[in-house]
């Protein structure tokens, strides 16, 4: 089995470009996950309305028509007869493992797998990143104050100055002379 889940395998950047962001979630469209399945559309989409208590709408949703306008600006034009006349269903990470228990095939299984994955390896990412944000963020706020006890540190350098180049009128002592 070992053999046939890695003969299976799709290279993680196709699966990475048919991921999106709608709703605050990361979803994958049904035509495509159809395609990683090897299954028609129609079929993965009966499969999932016979089983539609496993998907809640956390796990999967039906996008709407602007949303499937705005989707379909960001993948290019859909070649016409290709595309279901239906809107399309969003799956989010729990949605796709959802489907491994109602597609049976080992491919939907070890798709399934690779894919959640991928996700996994998303939302660490995503963490490293927040993480490295909040660190950036950090030293930012000190570079501020630096900044700012330089700007007051070079204030009072030039006021020492001022005071220095001012000349000191003084009050002269002794004899008046107005020979010298």
């Amino acid at each position: 089995m070992a053999n046939e889940i890695h003969q299976y395998t799709i290279p993680d950047e196709i699966i990475l470009n048919q991921i999106y962001y709608l709703r605050g979630h990361k979803i994958m469209l049904d035509t495509d996950l159809a395609e990683l399945y090897e299954v028609e559309t129609k079929q993965l989409k009966r499969q999932v309305r016979r089983n539609i208590e496993r998907f809640p709408e956390d796990f999967m949703f039906e996008l709407t028509d602007i949303e499937y306008g705005s989707l379909r600006s960001q993948i290019g034009t859909l070649k016409r007869g290709e595309h279901s006349k239906y809107l399309p269903m969003a799956f989010t990470e729990q949605g796709v493992a959802m489907l491994s228990s109602v597609l049976n095939s080992r491919r939907a299984i070890s798709v399934n797998i690779q894919i959640i994955r991928i996700f996994t390896k998303l939302r660490q990412m995503f963490i490293d990143n927040t993480d490295l944000r909040l660190e950036i963020e950090k030293i930012k706020t000190k570079l501020d104050n630096h900044d700012k006890n330089m700007e007051i540190v070079f204030q009072y350098l030039d006021e020492l100055v001022q005071k220095k180049e001012e000349p000191k009128i003084r009050k002269r002592i002794g004899y008046k002379s107005d020979d010298i």
